[in-house]
């Protein structure tokens, strides 16, 4: 990784803070938009002294893997130096090494030659060591987190299968398969061994068959032609039917909404919320175009009407309050880009604006985005949260932008090179990393930008 530039990024919205970086960021950016200053002086003190924020422990400084190809957790702030193409750090493990290496010749690897190449290629070799054999992709290798997320395993997934892994991608939706339920319903995490236990009494969480829905469309289409597409979505039926009966349950209402649930923010909803609604319409529209690929013209009309009920519906209920966290609420939410490709077909109306809109209130000190304007007033950047914004920035077509999310990532990682789950106020990594999600969000946004015409 480059050193740190010891610079400060202030957007003129917050306070003036220093923040340390590091990776391929420019000597100025205009982070989300917004004009943005670089400090290469002390400012003058404040007159009032800014709001203290809570300090968060760094609780792993990456993964690695040992001469046995077993994973490993690295001390914080240990800063490994990997040989070259791995998550080795052992010069004699030089098997293991060249396992890393022939896995990533096996795919490709989005905006090779860029300035992110190494970022991407870490978040694609930490997926790799975060998926067990047994296709259990864990949410990161910490005890509060060595657990089977479906939302996260979904788009590890989806990141497995646009760079070429579809093997690992078919394993990861195989093993969501015999984690779900028989009515289609999955719970918000599981254990890794695929006994389907889980580990505390965590709500259930209904995005969870949605999310499985689209990263199996992923899959398909990522595959080269009809037979082995055909292979996998028979391999996954189960899985697709399923999930598709369960949604077409959620949504047959009078309101044609789904019924509340907990969502990605893992807290008792008694109201509908974006991050639950959203979703389902990504599954349903997944679905939907898996139906049609088969040739199962009944089923995809069914599914299509659901879609389109569905679709409306959020427009109407959410729509005229921009789109906010909660219905009749005003706060934003990160949930706002899974209204925008490649979550749905095409923006829902209004989307675009309220997802612009959602950024200032959104942004932290440090530069990243919380996961609502709604969130805890902490101080800390989500890299998740900022990563979705990556992608749907790419996905929009909206480069300049992408790039600039990708690059605070890049400047924000650990100093072994691993994607944090938060950074702190001042710019600090925090908490566990690397984070699967975040690790998928990245690749899948290099590619975007790749499709888009070149990272």
């Amino acid at each position: 990784m480059s050193a740190a530039a010891g610079e400060a990024i202030v957007a003129l919205t917050q306070p003036i803070r220093r923040t340390p970086l590091r990776g391929a960021l420019a000597a100025s950016l205009a982070v989300a938009g917004l004009v943005v200053v670089v400090l290469t002086v002390t400012p003058a003190a404040p007159a009032a002294s800014p709001p203290a924020h809570p300090a968060v422990a760094l609780y792993l400084d990456g993964i690695a893997r040992d001469a046995s190809g077993a994973v490993i957790a690295l001390p914080s702030w240990s800063g490994a130096t990997y040989l070259p193409g791995s998550r080795v750090i052992d010069p004699l493990a030089q098997e293991a090494a060249a396992a890393d290496r022939a896995w990533l010749a096996a795919g490709t690897i989005p905006g090779a030659g860029g300035p992110y190449e190494e970022m991407i290629t870490g978040a694609l070799l930490d997926l790799r060591a975060l998926t067990r054999d047994n296709g259990a992709l864990v949410a990161a290798q910490h005890k509060r987190w060595e657990f089977v997320w479906p939302r996260d395993a979904s788009f590890g997934a989806a990141a497995f299968a646009v760079t070429g892994h579809t093997k690992d991608a078919l394993d990861v939706l195989l093993h969501l398969q015999g984690l779900q339920a028989p009515d289609g319903s999955f719970e918000a995490r599981y254990l890794p061994d695929g006994s389907g236990a889980v580990p505390d009494d965590r709500a259930a969480q209904s995005d969870g068959a949605g999310w499985a829905l689209w990263a199996t469309a992923t899959l398909l289409a990522a595959l080269p032609d009809h037979g082995p597409r055909a292979d996998a979505a028979a391999r996954l039926a189960p899985l697709i039917d399923r999930s598709t009966a369960f949604i077409l349950g959620q949504v047959d209402t009078p309101t044609g909404l789904p019924r509340a649930s907990s969502d990605y923010w893992e807290v008792h909803a008694r109201t509908l919320t974006l991050g639950t609604a959203a979703p389902l319409l990504a599954g349903l529209e997944a679905a939907l175009e898996i139906y049609r690929d088969q040739g199962r013209g009944a089923d995809a009309t069914t599914v299509g009407a659901f879609a389109m009920r569905l679709r409306a519906a959020i427009v109407e209920r959410f729509g005229p309050d921009g789109y906010p966290r909660q219905l009749g609420r005003d706060l934003p939410d990160a949930a706002t880009a899974f209204l925008l490709p490649p979550f749905q077909a095409a923006p829902l109306l209004g989307a675009v604006d309220a997802w612009e809109g959602s950024i200032p209130q959104m942004l932290r000190p440090a530069g990243g985005l919380a996961p609502g304007a709604g969130w805890r007033d902490d101080g800390i950047s989500w890299t998740p949260q900022t990563a979705l914004y990556a992608l749907a920035a790419a996905s929009l077509g909206d480069r300049e932008r992408a790039e600039q999310w990708l690059a605070w990532l890049d400047a924000h990682r650990t100093p072994s090179g691993a994607l944090p789950e938060k950074v702190l106020a001042d710019g600090s990594p925090a908490a566990v990393a690397p984070l699967a999600w975040t690790c998928a969000l990245v690749v899948l946004t290099a590619q975007t930008l790749e499709d888009d015409g070149g990272a």
